[in-house]
């Protein structure tokens, strides 16, 4: 869940870091006190510019365990090194995987052997905290009250991952139950992982809701991160830390084992520093599951191989429709940026149309939040009653006992009242529900996303993804201005955010988005515009931005 999910709300706020949580906690210095202190209390140690794993590509990770310079397992260690030393101070990572040093050398041992299961064979990657594995770690969405809630068996996606020769490595931090307890909800805030920081700049949010997979994917503690999102959790925060994130067509990616929001618009989806690493992760996790119904209905419009639609010169000739009235205006900053990569893209032999509109977006009015508790209840209902022994809630009620008996350590700065409201609704059968769903999806495709491509006859839509991080605020709340997430999360259509440029340091990314199953295509035009840009850079984790 995240920018403008619920009644037009911006949903990724701002929160204290865990030292603040800790001085609020104990009832030290005021809440203000705390946070204009925060700004200057992380200081990164140990840090080494000649990391070995550092703004390392899956290819060129690859190309050092063929050629034997290093193993998988030296890999994982030179990770897991990194994120001791400076995890610290962003709070990316909730755990390590305590087996991950034996996968690896089962992995290495293979590749002796002859065999190299594809390019993610011995390669590290990052789970957010709400998609399950059958393993050691824990599946909590950030929340303590699922802790040592074990699952009965590993993520669809996380089977997909260790087939592939992939080391889950651990588990990332995130907005607590991915934006969805209260409407003054924080990005990057868990009870189980205290505040989530942006690389870039420590005193700016990483966005939400899988702010860890993205400060961690940002800050080279993995080789690339699996996000989920309902609206903007992968690309907001992929945008914030100067990431691709590739949120697919809903169906595409299986979401059985992870904690869900929606079934109409949730997905997980990839986070990487290239839209090359994102391709080959989304070729891994993408996939029929007979424990998902929406990826069996996908059949042939899956693509075999993502990551063979790398294309530099495939701006050529597409056509990029601009919704310039409804998704700028956020930020002066990535409306420049936009206007210049839309320029580029020109240069690249893309035709632009500048401006149209997406005629019945907000049509839907609060028919989507409407949507989204009915979903949630039915859901999060249906998944707590497949953990095992030691769960300590089976239901939606079950949370909020829990969390008003552990009011001080789950609700310090947001109550529940979004898990509230969910309670309080019906069944999947109500009416209520059924018009508000049918109400989202008839706006946001047959007259939304599809009139206006078919219209313009339109390849892609591309709008700035949000703006420039804010300031990490919990007195004050959410101090970013919007993003143009919505149309694609609402109609569980395609969108990938790439890298822009940046402003006053702070990272800015667009997004491509369009209609349903053009992946490859949006990958293709993401790649082009990534090549020509080459605008990514690694993160310099400065105190504050430079604002001058």
């Amino acid at each position: 869940m995240s920018n403008d999910e619920s009644q037009g709300m911006s949903r990724r706020g701002f929160v204290a870091s865990s030292i603040a949580t800790a001085a609020l906690l104990g009832g030290g210095a005021s809440p203000q006190l705390v946070l204009r202190a925060q700004a200057t209390a992380p200081q990164l140690r140990d840090r080494r510019n000649d990391d070995a794993v550092e703004e390392r590509s899956i290819s060129q990770l690859q190309a050092e365990m063929g050629s034997g310079a290093m193993s998988s397992r030296e890999i994982v260690e030179a990770y897991r090194a990194r994120i001791g030393a400076m995890d610290h101070d962003l709070g990316a990572v909730l755990e390590l995987n305590p087996d991950a040093l034996a996968i690896a050398d089962a992995l290495d041992a293979e590749r002796k052997s002859g065999k190299v299961r594809g390019p993610l064979h011995g390669i590290p990657i990052l789970l957010k905290d709400n998609i399950a594995t059958a393993d050691k770690m824990q599946t909590a969405a950030g929340s303590l009250a699922l802790v040592d809630a074990r699952p009965p068996r590993d993520a669809f996606i996380a089977e997909r991952l260790r087939a592939a020769g992939a080391v889950i490595l651990g588990k990332t931090n995130l907005s607590e139950w991915a934006n969805f307890r209260s409407t003054h909800a924080a990005s990057g805030w868990s009870g189980r992982g205290g505040q989530c920081r942006n690389p870039y700049a420590l005193d700016r949010s990483p966005s939400g809701s899988s702010s860890g997979s993205a400060a961690a994917a940002a800050a080279s503690f993995c080789a690339a991160a699996i996000g989920t999102e309902t609206n903007g959790s992968i690309v907001s925060p992929a945008s914030a830390c100067s990431l691709v994130g590739i949120k697919p067509t809903v169906g595409l990616v299986s979401r059985s084992a992870i904690i869900p929001i929606s079934r109409s618009q949730d997905t997980a989806g990839p986070i990487a520093r290239s839209v090359t690493d994102a391709a080959i992760l989304l070729d891994a996790i993408a996939g029929a599951d007979p424990r998902d119904g929406a990826t069996m209905a996908a059949g042939a419009k899956r693509v075999s191989v993502y990551a063979a639609h790398l294309d530099a010169d495939a701006l050529r000739g597409m056509r990029i429709g601009v919704p310039r009235e409804q998704y700028f205006g956020y930020s002066p900053a990535a409306d420049r940026l936009t206007q210049h990569a839309i320029d580029l893209m020109r240069e690249k032999g893309a035709v632009v149309v500048d401006p149209v509109a997406i005629e019945k977006m907000g049509a839907a009015g609060d028919a989507e939040f409407v949507v989204l508790l009915y979903e949630f209840k039915a859901g999060i209902n249906e998944y707590l009653a497949t953990l095992g022994v030691g769960a300590k809630a089976r239901t939606l009620a079950d949370l909020i006992a829990f969390n008003t008996a552990h009011s001080s350590e789950e609700m310090p700065f947001f109550g529940q009242e979004i898990f509230e409201q969910a309670q309080r609704c019906g069944a999947l059968t109500d009416l209520k529900y059924l018009r508000a769903l049918a109400k989202v999806r008839t706006s946001t495709r047959a007259k939304g996303i599809d009139a206006v491509m078919a219209a313009h006859r339109l390849d892609a839509l591309v709008a700035p993804t949000s703006g420039p991080p804010g300031l990490i605020d919990l007195v004050n709340g959410d101090a970013d201005g919007g993003g143009s997430s919505s149309p694609a999360a609402e109609a569980g259509y395609p969108s990938i955010t790439v890298p822009a440029g940046y402003a006053y340091g702070l990272p800015v990314g667009i997004s491509f988005f369009g209609r349903e199953w053009s992946e490859a295509k949006l990958i293709r035009i993401a790649y082009a515009f990534e090549q020509a840009a080459s605008a990514r850079r690694a993160p310099g984790y400065a105190r504050t931005a430079a604002l001058s």
